[in-house]
């Protein structure tokens, strides 16, 4: 069945006709996520009182969950301790460690004053793992059995308290100890005998990760294994919570979030792009701006080097090329570094795998190289005979020589032709080839040292590039206008 559109206007407009059936009914057709993000948009937030008053706290608190930071912070305000305690009890513990995350200090200890002891404990425990690591988004509701009972006394278990996790897909089985034994998927304990123990159907050969391994490893675990939950252990491998694949889907967003972000020079958003404040962009892009403004003085020295060179003051038409240099060998190398970030984030290699990855990216880089050389070669060469870039020192009179007008049949255009092509087609393959190889020693060597290769690759790829096609273009262009002048 097709999911219920809905819009902010109709909700609205049920909230101020008091239709409590039909707001309950929407509750139960339609998505929270869909009616969260509906809602979010409702200029008064005193409204969605009268819905926390009215549905059933069961389908409120995955609805809470998904609206936005600022109307969770109104509605903390507007609420009854009553009514904010309804909802807390029916939310997973790691779900409103994710709003707590966000809350001010002020609402959060209002929050804590509403849950009971024992889950508070849990709550603050889970608020002290490091951010963006296992325990910080793993869940502590979740099912494990012992692994002396049999299948049918495994399933009476899930029967009786299974309905309040966050999971029953995958079930963690214990020893006495609490000691992680094996998993066990629902499936094969429906289709197992009643009297069969279900040490003997678990699974032994699971995986697990711990609280403080970073959430991308844990993505990772996750997609290797096909995964619908991993067990989380702490430092005496004993169990004490699972992540489950929908927060792990979260995580992979987050991530890619993040490298895209850093890919384009901005300090990752806290928040979504429309909550955060134009003064708060601003400051993300600034620093980076004037990071690269920096850099760049290397290649401003460079290009001043070339001006000051007597070949550049004779044959002035190389400097038209210039531009296509520093784009190309930026272009090839950012192909490249886009290739190493996603292999070193999908782990398809690791720093260690350096040797590997460096000699099949020079065999990729030789063969690019030269065939751009190449094409350029003979496309520059068109460009000097048609006139799309001209040569002040062979003008004739008034007019610059193309094969327009005729005064370009000569030796002495072809040969200074042939110069400008192969010194800017040699650059290109120098530049293009040394690029490929920056592209791949960044990001291995950033992420050998345990930082985001995200960040800092790019910006250091462009520059180092730019000033190496430059000195590169210097040196070719001195020594075949000097060996053939």
């Amino acid at each position: 069945m097709e999911n219920e559109l809905i819009s902010t206007e109709q909700i609205e407009q049920l909230i101020d006709q008091k239709n409590v059936k039909e707001i309950r009914r929407l509750f139960e057709v339609v998505p929270s996520i869909d009616l969260a993000e509906a809602c979010s948009d409702i200029e008064d937030t005193k409204k969605l009182v009268f819905i926390f008053k009215t549905v059933k706290s069961e389908y409120t608190a995955e609805f809470f969950t998904e609206l936005n930071s600022d109307v969770k912070e109104e509605l903390i305000t507007l609420m009854s301790d009553s009514e904010l305690a309804d909802i807390l009890e029916s939310q997973f513990t790691d779900d409103l460690v994710d709003d707590l995350e966000e809350l001010p200090a002020n609402l959060v200890s209002r929050v804590l004053k509403n849950v009971p002891k024992e889950r508070r404990a849990t709550i603050n425990r889970l608020l002290n793992y490091k951010e963006n690591t296992a325990g910080s988004i793993m869940t502590t509701e979740f099912l494990c059995l012992v692994d002396s009972l049999t299948a049918d006394e495994a399933i009476k278990i899930i029967r009786d308290r299974g309905k309040d996790k966050e999971t029953v897909y995958t079930l963690f089985i214990i020893d006495k100890q609490r000691n992680l034994v094996g998993t066990l998927d629902l499936d094969d304990l429906i289709f197992a005998k009643g009297d069969e123990p279900i040490k003997e159907i678990m699974n032994k050969d699971f995986v697990t990760v711990h609280v403080d391994d970073d959430q991308e490893e844990v993505a990772n675990v996750v997609k290797r294994y096909d995964l619908n939950a991993v067990a989380v252990v702490n430092k005496d491998n004993r169990l004490v919570g699972v992540v489950t694949v929908d927060d792990i889907v979260d995580v992979i967003e987050q991530e890619a979030t993040e490298d895209v972000q850093a890919l384009s020079h901005v300090t990752p958003l806290e928040d979504s792009y429309l909550e955060t404040p134009s003064y708060k962009m601003a400051w993300k892009c600034i620093p980076w701006i004037i990071v690269l403004l920096i850099l760049g003085t290397f290649t401003t020295m460079a290009l001043d080097k070339i001006e000051k060179t007597a070949v550049f003051a004779i044959v002035p038409v190389l400097i038209a090329f210039v531009p296509t240099l520093m784009d190309t060998g930026g272009n090839s190398g950012g192909q490249t570094i886009a290739l190493m970030i996603r292999g070193l984030a999908t782990k398809e290699f690791e720093p260690r795998d350096f040797f590997k990855v460096i000699s099949k990216e020079a065999l990729t880089a030789l063969i690019v190289s030269s065939a751009i050389s190449v094409f350029a070669f003979l496309w520059f060469i068109m460009e000097q005979y048609t006139g799309i870039v001209t040569n002040s020192e062979l003008m004739v009179g008034d007019t610059f020589p193309t094969i327009w007008n005729g005064l370009c049949w000569t030796s002495e255009f072809f040969m200074n032709a042939v110069k400008v092509a192969g010194t800017v087609a040699l650059t290109l393959f120098a530049g293009s080839f040394i690029s490929k190889i920056i592209a791949v020693c960044l990001p291995l060597g950033v992420a050998a040292i345990k930082k985001d290769p995200a960040i800092v690759a790019q910006p250091l790829l462009t520059t180092i590039v730019d000033v190496i096609s430059l000195i590169s273009y210097l040196g070719i262009a001195s020594l075949l206008f000097t060996m053939f002048h």
